[in-house]
């Protein structure tokens, strides 16, 4: 949406109407892969008689040929520089082959309309290959990291029919046809019918690309060389000789085909839906296929589908790569970036649609289940998708029952691509709201003890832990666990009283397990009438007793934050959690001695009467969760929080009611950082008061106990 539109607060109709002009004119643009003109990537002018006005890319800008014609201002007047002499018919056609040829390195949108031959899907002769839109889209991608001098890793989450399939496999083609000798590549698609496919694709290709050009210029082809030789008796696997290189084709369902060898590009085909094999996942194909490509530049590893549900190969690798925690780069392509999904409306048709969007903007239902609510398609909208765009949808919506069918196979977004069972807890247009918070960058480092130091574990003694602790201090590090977006403020002789909470998710030690995380909130704004943030974060795999300190230094350093670990983990005798076991009275008692500001479970007069211990920490469990996740949607309803953590918003999209009422994140994601967000903010907001400010007590602990206003059960 343009800037203009964004910061208007009464949208009209008209201001629809000429968002929209806007966007068609965008959508439609010039797009001319011979001249250049609304080509892909950075582009700069050219000019020079005899090649006329062309739009080249930047990497070609510096090189002499280019330099030298620009500084002549024509073809014959740059020949007649470098040759020396008259300049000859054979000269211009030389050097006109020659510039074609430097212009293919660089340019493959042109390479491709010029030189690459297609099936023409509605019929007739072969066509060259001209990028749609989300084509484009999909070769910025890899060319952003191949110019960077990057291996290029992508992850291609897509909706369908826009040739990305195609695309992948031709500019695979490009780099080794015209780019480097030697690169061998492998396919891999889901099954036999796509394999054929595949191959067919490359035939038609090969058999119609110039033969010269597999040389080197003034290189002469043999008589009767052939473009291509089959290799073996299956035809999975031709060489190009005057490439030296070879193009295999293999099938997930036959995992023998799929073994990597001495390949630098590997292109796999519809990962989403590849299923286990006898003694085969996807996991393990892949790993066969894609160990020998090294991380250096001018290698590829493509993996491209559309999405098939969660916790699978597909979802995992997407969601890593979102998370920046992978090689690979994620990239979506959403059903209106595909230009055929949209429907022609007349002035009159496009202005009800427009009045029809305005006036449903917050409507939450549907008036059947056959109809998306007012305010998913003021999303739409708000996404960038046209009137024209959105009245395709509506249509097309009306073949579906539920939500969900539509969205696996026309997904608006890479949330809502992988489609589960559960029902979706938060609301995702107010979590994207939440977004807005997350655009402060952080600074890394370890929250530690300042000075000299001799831990040795646990077992040293409780008097020297609490004074390490009041030498705790922050060393900013790029490697460092923590992220700290504000760190503790601090007035000569005054504070804040109650101001930071430390909340303390527990995970497991291997990798496999849950993720421990600790959060840090600032509560200080509520005294002015403003939200509590996230100040600070940790996430990693620790065992129990090393977790905990980090907490408990965490919390002395924010100004003796009030600490609250999450318990019922600690409590369970479960061995498959991959927790330290039932050890929380032994560990938060020992904490409790070292750290005096702990949370404490409320205790009844019963229980006071009874003589019945304090219990340290959160424990939720069937009567809490509901309860710390109801508080939680209210807070992200309303926007009563500041979020800094994209990925706890991620977590919130994950997060589903199941069929049988229990909550948890879909499967193959993780909701510890949420977790945090729930027991912190319910705390925040309905056990403790409104922090003030004070003057400083000689001993830091005293009177900085959490005030409780009303129990959990009450609540």
């Amino acid at each position: 949406m343009s800037t203009d539109l964004q910061n208007h607060i009464n949208y009209s109709i008209e201001d629809l109407l000429d968002e929209n002009a806007r966007r068609r004119a965008e959508a439609s643009g010039i797009f001319d892969p011979v001249s250049g003109v609304g080509s892909t990537g950075p582009r700069f002018e050219f000019h020079a008689d005899g090649l006329g006005s062309l739009q080249l890319p930047l990497s070609m800008r510096e090189l002499p040929e280019v330099t030298g014609l620009m500084k002549c201002g024509s073809v014959d007047a740059w020949l007649r520089e470098s040759l020396g002499r008259h300049v000859l018919q054979t000269d211009r056609a030389a050097f006109t082959a020659r510039f074609d040829r430097l212009r293919m390195l660089h340019d493959f949108p042109y390479w491709a309309a010029t030189r690459a031959y297609i099936k023409n899907k509605r019929g007739g002769d072969d066509m060259l290959f001209r990028l749609n839109r989300p084509q484009r889209k999909l070769v910025e991608h890899l060319e952003a990291m191949r110019n960077a001098r990057r291996p290029i890793r992508l992850i291609l989450l897509k909706a369908r029919q826009w040739g990305g399939s195609t695309c992948t496999q031709l500019y695979m083609a490009w780099l080794q046809l015209v780019h480097q000798r030697g690169l061998n590549s492998l396919i891999i698609a889901h099954q036999g019918v796509g394999s054929e496919e595949i191959k067919d694709m490359l035939d038609r290709m090969i058999a119609n690309y110039p033969l010269e050009l597999l040389h080197a210029p003034g290189e002469k082809a043999e008589r009767g060389e052939k473009r291509v030789e089959w290799v073996g008796k299956t035809r999975t696997m031709f060489r190009v000789p005057a490439r030296n290189c070879k193009v295999k084709v293999g099938t997930a369902e036959r995992p023998d085909s799929c073994r990597g060898g001495d390949y630098s590009l590997v292109h796999c085909s519809e990962v989403g839906i590849w299923k286990k094999t006898l003694g085969k996942t996807p996991e393990q194909i892949l790993r066969s296929a894609c160990s020998g490509v090294l991380l250096q530049p001018m290698t590829m590893i493509v993996y491209e589908s559309t999405a098939n549900g969660t916790g699978n190969f597909f979802h995992r690798e997407y969601e890593a790569a979102k998370r920046g925690e992978s090689q690979f780069e994620p990239m979506f392509v959403s059903w209106f970036e595909i230009d055929q999904y949209s429907l022609e409306l007349s002035d009159d048709e496009r202005r009800q649609l427009a009045a029809r969007l305005l006036e449903g903007r917050d409507v939450e239902t549907a008036v059947s289940d056959r109809c998306p609510p007012g305010k998913y398609l003021w999303w739409l909208w708000e996404r960038g998708a046209t009137l024209e765009a959105i009245a395709w949808y509506v249509s097309e919506r009306s073949k579906y029952s539920d939500h969900g069918l539509m969205a696996s196979e026309y997904p608006s977004d890479d949330v809502e691509a992988f489609v589960h069972s559960g029902a979706r807890v938060f609301d995702k247009y107010k979590v994207e709201a939440l977004r807005e918070g997350c655009r402060l960058r952080p600074e890394y480092g370890e929250i530690d003890i300042d000075g000299p130091q001799d831990m040795g574990g646990m077992h040293i003694s409780d008097t020297v832990r609490r004074q390490l602790l009041s030498r705790v201090g922050f060393r900013k590090m790029e490697s460092g666990g923590w992220k700290i977006w504000e760190h503790p403020q601090r007035d000569s002789g005054v504070r804040i009283r109650d101001r930071y909470v430390v909340v303390v998710d527990v995970g497991g030690r291997s990798a496999k397990a849950d993720w421990s995380v600790i959060a840090v909130f600032d509560r200080a704004p509520l005294a002015e009438g403003r939200n509590p943030g996230i100040v600070a974060q940790w996430r990693g795999h620790t065992d129990f007793d090393l977790l905990a300190w980090r907490a408990a230094m965490a919390a002395a350093y924010y100004d003796e934050a009030l600490l609250v670990i999450e318990s019922n983990t600690l409590e369970s005798r479960d061995p498959d959690r991959d927790t330290d076991g039932n050890q929380s009275n032994f560990i938060l008692n020992r904490l409790r001695d070292i750290y005096p500001n702990l949370y404490a479970r409320r205790q009844s007069e019963e229980d006071i009467s009874r003589g019945v211990p304090t219990r340290f920490g959160f424990h939720t469990n069937v009567a809490t969760k509901p309860m710390i996740i109801a508080s939680l949607v209210k807070v992200i309803r309303e926007g009563l929080y500041t979020e800094r953590d994209e990925g706890c918003l991620d977590e919130y999209l994950a997060y589903e009611r199941r069929q049988n009422g229990s909550y948890g994140a879909i499967a193959g994601c993780h909701d510890d950082l949420l977790m945090t967000r729930a027991i912190g903010l319910h705390i925040i907001f309905h056990e403790m008061d409104t922090p003030r400010h004070t003057v400083i007590n000689s001993n830091p602990y005293e009177q900085n106990r959490c005030r409780r206003r009303q129990s959990l059960a009450d609540w």
